[in-house]
């Protein structure tokens, strides 16, 4: 059995971590050389953003058995092509999935750009965790001066904030998950009102926020 895992998430990394201590041959592949920094000693990486011709390439090079998708939630494309990738390779593709942690005391919104739309009306800072390829819908007169953008600590987030106008000093570089704690100590901090983060279950600190 040889495995081909497609990180970049908590459950991912701790998946890769139980392959390579159950000593089950696996590659990971990880979109980022800050992804592949991540993952658990030992494990070996494939580092690189990948269309799905760039996947089958891959699942070319060694005698995988199966493919497990283990991408963010929300990366749907990604998703879809992997899936592809594999049908088109014939090797079955697992999806690894978080469980929601729905909060009920939270406005909801079916997109970042009505998630945007509904701050303009509440007013106070507001303190952005869908991460730095999201942030567009945000960056408007009005509502950009009050944001505060929680990205990775990675030049090019740093840049696509400043390149959307957020205010340097409203820019917060860290790496999470992040406890309870951290994220109180941010809003008290910089007076956040409204936070706005995704339902990514227990993996993406969602109870924690």
């Amino acid at each position: 059995m040889e495995v081909l895992l497609f990180g970049g998430t908590g459950e991912g990394r701790e998946l890769a971590e139980w392959l390579r201590d159950q000593k089950i041959p696996a590659t990971v592949c990880v979109a980022t050389e800050y992804g592949g920094v991540l993952l658990p000693q030992g494990v070996e990486a494939h580092t690189g953003r990948l269309d799905q011709a760039g996947m089958e390439a891959v699942m070319l090079r060694r005698p995988y058995t199966c493919v497990v998708d283990a991408t963010h939630p929300y990366a749907v494309e990604v998703t879809r092509q992997l899936r592809a990738a594999a049908s088109k390779r014939g090797l079955p593709c697992l999806r690894l999935l978080r469980t929601s942690d729905g909060e009920d005391r939270c406005h909801k919104a079916g997109s970042i750009a009505a998630a945007a739309r509904m701050l303009e009306k509440l007013p106070g800072n507001v303190l952005l965790t869908t991460g730095s390829k999201e942030l567009s819908p945000f960056a408007v007169p009005g509502l950009v001066e009050r944001c505060f953008p929680r990205v990775l600590p990675m030049m090019d987030s740093l840049e696509r904030c400043l390149a959307l106008g957020f205010p340097p000093g409203h820019i917060i570089c860290m790496q999470g998950p992040f406890s309870r704690e951290l994220n109180e100590a941010m809003i008290r901090q910089f007076d956040i009102k409204t936070l706005v983060t995704k339902d990514t279950g227990g993996y993406g600190g969602f109870r924690e926020k």
